[in-house]
Parts: structure tokens; C-alpha cells; sequence
């Protein structure tokens, strides 16, 4: 398993066979869908009664949540309504509802997965089929702009872990890129070639590199569904970062081969490899707290589950006939394509007649998360635009109202952000307000009472131990049944280490977060400023940054924090004491900032033995069967040929032209700049290295994906070895 590929020899002129990129096309449409219309006549009919959700369920949630945030606000009412509600009183009164309203749906739902986590953990396991495979299966990796080692080693370890146990013949496994690096391109080719050498015929591996990446992620499965999905039956959608075990990829074919009904099945992806302080944060708390979340969700939405983009099968018949993505009206951010998709094309899968399962049970399904603050701001920005473009499809026609759930609660993770900011500065006013401007107790002339501008100081407390307990609630659940699982606590650190890890991420966290809020609300404004996120390729490993850069990103927030700690300091110390937590984290926000996204302090805090989680004491094999194979696949891309060599060596231009994906047909007369411009520029040049020389990255990567500007750069001379030296 350890040989290298045999590249084509240098200046070779003898032919040598090569393999085209993908399989022959089996095309098929895939509509655009319609939301200001739909007919409910032609929604399909469910096969199997059992797919019908509970609505006990949904009363129990929703009911217990609506008893909460009733009993929450009423209680904020007596608080602030001693005397006359004043409008800051009024404000606050809003704000507080909206916000406890958030995490009061969260809680009661995390009460009925900590129920059931914890009657599945002391029960006996399912028993686990092992028929063959019936229906064939597309794992399909979207990749842009990523590390191809690290692409085609998590692809040949999940291929090889299937084919081990007798179901490879069910799959076939595709690397669709969007790459628009033309060296990280000639990459991905390399390895490609390496990996098709190192399994032989134990797998069937295929690349496509698209020439334009429309419609981002979307757009590019959408594509290879209208050319090669009606091949398959199911799609298994990953990301550059996924990683799922043998077990749990062939489980969810099974699923869906014995559920007519299921138009998708999404796992909970648990996050792994996290070195930095940020990651491992989101990690723990992942592991940890992440199941009761997870599983309280599964609870109450039942068939209507949701689609988080990756580490999820799709029936082809469901997606490709109900979820084409339509063009939202207006300009971007807020119009044209849609870049939450996930949660769009969920919504229409159901809205068709198909059931959307989330599979809390399974849980050899894996991915990473961002390595520091500055990464999950440059993330957080494109997904805050995605889901802020939901409210455009919140009134869909036809779309269940656990969908717009789905959707509501997309849009509200991010609306949040500002929300509590401005409840936290209606607070800050209203205590400025009672301590610097004199009350007018009397406000009308014919009054015969006074209102008094008061509020009940131990309702006050007793709220907030409320609020401290829905917020917190569902993490001290979490720790409580993750314990139970002895296996787990063990490889976490024991009864004790788990304390003082859960302690750890509570403190720094609560650091975090007001970082986050004024992050979160920044990309809020942008984008009420119509300014568009674009798309980026995320770092995966440390996530250090330049001092300078640091107090570059982070100094409105300093500025903020230094702000609100005067504005409370004005009024007493006692409020500048309860805002503690929101002004040390904004004050030291660079230091903090470094530190978390540190690969060293990370490391440093491992070795403490904090935020330990099962996989990182154990790895899952998969990942272990995947290191080898990433050394091997990175001594093979040493030798990934630049694009002199794919110009003027005829065995590496075949095999490349081999790979490079079909041109679609164009109107007569309407030409692409871009290729138009590169074929320019090769008739000015005199040789290959200097018509290269000519031509800027865009340029590069249109010549590598158009065959007859290859063919062009390949009839001109090499520069001679005197002309080199001169």
C-alpha cells in the first residue's frame, strides 16, 4: 500500500495509456424549484404509515417551551412593571422575550434527548445487518482550493474501509473541485493518479475540476447531478474536512435502502483533530454536550429533520426532482444563489412528500472545525449571509412548519448576536438613567400617583437564576450523561478531569462569546450594507496570526469593551461587576485571540489534560488507517509537474487532457474573455516559459481547464538552455 505512483517520464514520446477523469454522463434534470408557487395535489404520498411524525412529541416541546418563555416573561413584566413600564423598561421587556425565547426551545428539547440518551446508553445495542448492499452509492467530495494529501488520503481510507468489509461494489467515489489554484489543480490530478495506482481495482475513484464554480457547493453537486446522477440511487454528500468509518457510511445506505419513504439522512459529524485552543473548545464541547442537543433535536422533529450540507445521504430521486435551488430575487447578500443550501434543499425535499431523518444514533461520522477566532469570523461571515438570504425563503410556498423552523432558527443564530447587544445596552441605560437623569414622577398634570421607576430586586435575582439555568441547562445535562458512559469518562480524563475540563470551557468560553457577539453583529452590517462575504477557502491546522494583524481585527472590539466598562463604571462598581464577564472578554481580546488560536499554548493545554475527548485518547481508526496513506500521498505531490512540464512532456499533456472536464457547448459569437485573452497572450509569446510568464493566476487556471490553449502553449519552443543562463 506504500508504493508511489510511476509518473510519466520526463519528455517521454512513447504513448502511454490513460484514464479519463469521470464515468461515461447519464444525464437528467434537475429543475430549479419554485417558491411563490406550489401544488400540494402533486406532493408525493408517504409509502409507509410509520413515517408519520408524533405530534406528542411536537406538543411536549413546543408546548413546554411556549409554558416556559410565558412563565420567563411574565416574571420580567413584575420585575420591571412596579410602577409604570417606562419605553427603556419596554425595550428591555422585548429583547428579553426574543432572547429567552432562543435558548428556552433549546432546553426543554435538550431535556427530551438527555432522556433518551440516557435510556439508550443503559440499554442493550441494536443489532447491526450484514446483507449485502442492493442500491448503488455517489460519495461525492466537493473541494475548493484544499490540500489535495488531505482530500485523496480521506477518500482512499474510506474506500478501502468499505471494500473490507464487502461492500465496495456499492460505491464509487468522486473529488468534485472547484479549485481555482492552478498548481493546487495539477495537484489534485497527481494524486489522483497515485491513489487509482495504490488501490488497483479495490475502489473506482473519479475527479472533476469544474472550469467556473457557479453557485458555489451547490452548484457544483447540482452539476454532476444533471450529468451523472442518474447513475446512482443515493448521494453521500462530504466535505474537504469529513471523515465518516466504514460502519456508519454503509449503515446509512441501508437506512435508505429499507425506508422508501426517506428523501435524506443526516449524522451529527463529531469534530476532530482540533490542535488549537478554539478547536479543541468546540470539540469538547461537541462531544460532550452535543448529543443531548443533537438528540433532543432528532426527538421532536422527527421526519422533518434538517440537512447541514455534508456527512449526509441523499436519495438522487428526491434530490435531483425537488430540490433544485432557485435564484433568490434581488442582488447579492441578500439575492441571487443561495449559500446555505442545506437547509433550503431539506425544506424542499420535505415540502415534495419525502421524510428528512436526522441519524443521532450513528456516530462514526467526523469533520474539523476552524483553528482560531479569526477563522470562525471569516466562516461565520458566509454562513451568517447564507442564512440571513432564508428570509426570503421563510414564506415558501408549501414548506412544513418544522422547515421554517429549520430556517427561523438559522436566521436566529446570528440575529442573536445583536439582540443580546442590545439588550445588554437597554440594561446599561436603563441603570444610567435612574442614576443621572432626575425622575418625573409626576407626567401628567391631573396624576394622583407617582410613578415610581423601580423594579423588584428579588424577582430580579430569581430570574436570573432561571436564566442561568436555561442557558446552562443543557451543558450540565450533557456532562451528566456523557458520564454514564463509562468508556467515554475514562478516555476523557475520569470523573475529575471531566470537572475541571467542563470548568475550563465554561471560563473561556464565557470569554469568547461577547468577541463573537461583535463579530456576529459586525457581519450583520455588512450585510445590511450589501456588501457581499465571496467565498474563501478555510485554514485547517494552527490558527496563528501576526500580533499586528491581530490588533488589526480585534480593535473596535477593545475599543467596545473599554466603552462599556467607563459607561458602568459611571454608574457603580456593583454594574460594572455583573458586566465583568462581557467587558475582560472584549478588553482582552488580542491576547485572548493569540492564545486560542495558538498551536502551542493548544498543545500546552492538552497536555494538562484539559478538554480531553474519547477520540483524541483514541483515535477512530479511520484516521489512523488515513495518516500513513497522507505521508505517502504528500511524497507523491513533490513531484506534481508545474505547468512548463504539462506543456512540454507528451505523456504528462495526455494523461492531464485525459482529466481536464468537457467543455460545455457555447453560442456562436459569445467568446470568454478569460480563454480569449490566454490564447492572446500564447500567440505573442516566442516560448512556453514565456507565454507562462505572461499570464496572471485567473489565466493560468482557464489554460489548464481549456485543452486547445494547452495544445496551443504546447506547439511553441522550450527556451533554450543559453538563453536561460543570459
Amino acid at each position: 500500500m506504500d508504493r508511489l505512483i510511476a509518473f510519466p517520464a520526463e519528455q517521454a514520446e512513447t504513448p502511454v495509456p490513460v484514464a479519463p477523469g469521470m464515468p461515461p454522463e447519464n444525464p437528467g434534470a434537475m429543475p430549479a424549484q419554485r417558491l411563490d408557487v406550489f401544488d400540494r395535489r402533486a406532493r408525493r404520498k408517504l409509502v409507509d404509515p410509520a413515517s408519520r411524525s408524533s405530534r406528542l412529541r411536537r406538543f411536549t416541546v413546543m408546548g413546554g417551551s411556549l409554558a416556559l418563555i410565558a412563565y420567563a416573561v411574565y416574571e420580567m413584566y413584575n420585575v420591571l412593571a412596579i410602577g409604570e413600564l417606562t419605553p427603556i423598561e419596554a425595550v428591555v421587556l422585548v429583547l428579553f422575550t426574543v432572547t429567552f425565547s432562543w435558548i428556552a426551545i433549546s432546553f426543554i428539547a435538550s431535556i427530551a434527548g438527555f432522556v433518551t440518551l440516557v435510556s439508550r446508553r443503559l440499554g442493550r445495542p441494536a443489532e447491526v445487518a450484514t446483507a449485502p448492499l442492493a442500491r448503488r452509492t455517489a460519495m461525492l467530495m466537493p473541494t475548493y482550493n484544499e490540500d489535495p494529501d488531505r482530500i485523496f488520503a480521506a477518500i482512499e481510507a474510506m474506500a478501502v474501509a468499505v471494500e473490507e468489509r464487502g461492500q465496495g461494489h456499492a460505491f464509487d467515489w468522486f473529488v468534485l473541485a472547484d479549485t481555482t489554484d492552478p498548481h493546487i489543480a495539477l495537484a489534485e490530478e497527481t494524486a489522483l493518479l497515485a491513489v487509482r495506482q495504490r488501490l488497483g481495482d479495490r475502489a473506482r475513484i473519479f475527479y472533476r475540476r469544474r472550469r467556473n464554480n457557479v453557485a458555489k457547493k451547490a452548484g457544483n453537486v447540482a452539476d454532476f447531478c444533471r450529468r451523472w446522477g442518474k447513475s446512482y440511487d443515493h448521494l453521500l454528500v462530504l466535505d474537504a474536512d469529513s471523515l465518516m468509518d466504514a460502519e456508519t457510511i454503509i449503515e446509512l445506505a441501508r437506512r435508505m435502502e429499507a425506508d422508501p419513504d426517506a428523501g435524506l439522512i443526516q449524522t451529527i459529524p463529531m469534530l476532530v483533530n482540533g490542535t488549537t485552543v478554539v478547536a479543541r473548545l468546540q470539540q469538547f464541547a461537541g462531544r460532550v454536550y452535543g448529543p443531548i442537543v443533537g438528540t433532543g433535536l432528532s426527538w421532536w422533529v422527527q421526519r422533518e429533520g434538517n440537512f447541514w450540507g455534508h456527512n449526509a445521504i441523499i436519495r438522487t430521486e428526491a434530490f435531483m426532482s425537488a430540490a433544485g435551488l432557485p435564484d433568490l430575487p434581488g442582488k447579492p447578500p441578500f439575492g441571487g444563489h443561495i449559500l446555505s443550501h442545506d437547509f433550503v434543499e431539506a425544506a424542499l425535499i420535505r415540502r415534495a412528500g419525502w421524510t428528512v431523518i436526522i441519524a443521532d444514533d450513528l456516530n462514526g461520522s467526523f469533520e474539523e472545525s476552524p483553528p482560531s477566532l479569526i477563522d470562525l469570523a471569516i466562516r461565520d461571515r458566509r454562513w451568517c449571509q447564507g442564512n440571513l438570504q432564508h428570509s426570503k425563503v421563510l414564506g415558501g410556498k408549501g414548506l412544513h412548519w418544522v422547515s421554517r423552523m429549520h430556517l427561523l432558527t438559522g436566521i436566529m443564530s446570528y440575529a442573536a448576536s445583536p439582540l443580546w447587544l442590545l439588550l445588554i445596552l437597554s440594561g446599561l441605560a436603563l441603570s444610567l438613567q435612574a442614576h443621572f437623569i432626575r425622575p418625573e414622577y409626576f407626567s401628567d398634570e391631573f396624576q394622583l400617583f407617582p410613578s415610581w421607576p423601580r423594579i423588584d430586586a428579588e424577582r430580579a435575582l430569581a430570574l436570573f437564576g432561571l436564566t442561568m439555568v436555561v442557558l446552562f441547562g443543557p451543558k450540565i445535562m450533557g456532562l451528566v450523561a456523557f458520564m454514564l458512559d463509562t468508556k467515554a469518562r475514562k478516555a476523557s480524563g475520569g470523573v475529575v478531569g471531566l470537572i475541571f475540563s467542563f470548568l475550563f470551557e465554561v471560563v473561556v468560553s464565557a470569554l469568547i462569546a461577547p468577541i463573537m457577539m461583535l463579530i456576529q453583529t459586525g457581519a450583520i452590517m455588512e450585510i445590511l450594507m450589501r456588501r457581499d462575504a465571496g467565498w474563501k477557502p478555510q485554514r485547517r491546522d494552527d490558527g496563528g496570526l501576526p500580533l499586528r494583524d491581530l490588533v488589526h481585527r480585534h480593535r473596535w472590539h477593545v475599543i467596545s469593551g473599554l466603552a462599556l466598562a467607563l459607561a458602568a463604571t459611571a454608574d457603580s462598581w456593583v454594574l460594572l461587576a455583573w458586566l465583568s464577564p462581557a467587558v475582560t472578554g472584549l478588553l482582552l481580546a488580542v491576547p485572548i485571540s493569540a492564545l486560542t488560536g495558538s498551536a502551542s499554548v493548544g498543545r500546552a493545554v492538552r497536555r494538562l489534560g484539559l478538554l480531553r475527548t474519547p477520540e483524541e485518547t483514541n483515535p477512530p481508526p479511520i484516521r489512523t488507517a488515513m495518516s500513513p496513506i497522507r505521508t505517502a500521498l504528500q511524497a507523491a505531490l513533490d513531484r506534481t509537474p508545474d505547468l512548463v512540464r504539462v506543456a512540454t512532456d507528451p505523456a504528462w499533456r495526455r494523461q492531464h487532457l485525459a482529466l481536464v472536464d468537457r467543455l460545455s457547448d457555447r453560442p456562436r459569437g459569445k467568446v470568454d474573455p478569460v480563454a480569449a485573452l490566454v490564447a492572446a497572450k500564447i500567440s505573442e509569446a516566442e516560448t512556453v516559459e514565456e507565454a507562462i510568464s505572461f499570464l496572471d493566476v485567473k489565466e493560468r487556471s482557464t489554460l489548464v481547464a481549456t485543452p486547445r490553449l494547452v495544445e496551443a502553449i504546447a506547439r511553441l519552443p522550450m527556451r533554450r538552455a543559453d538563453q536561460a543562463a543570459e
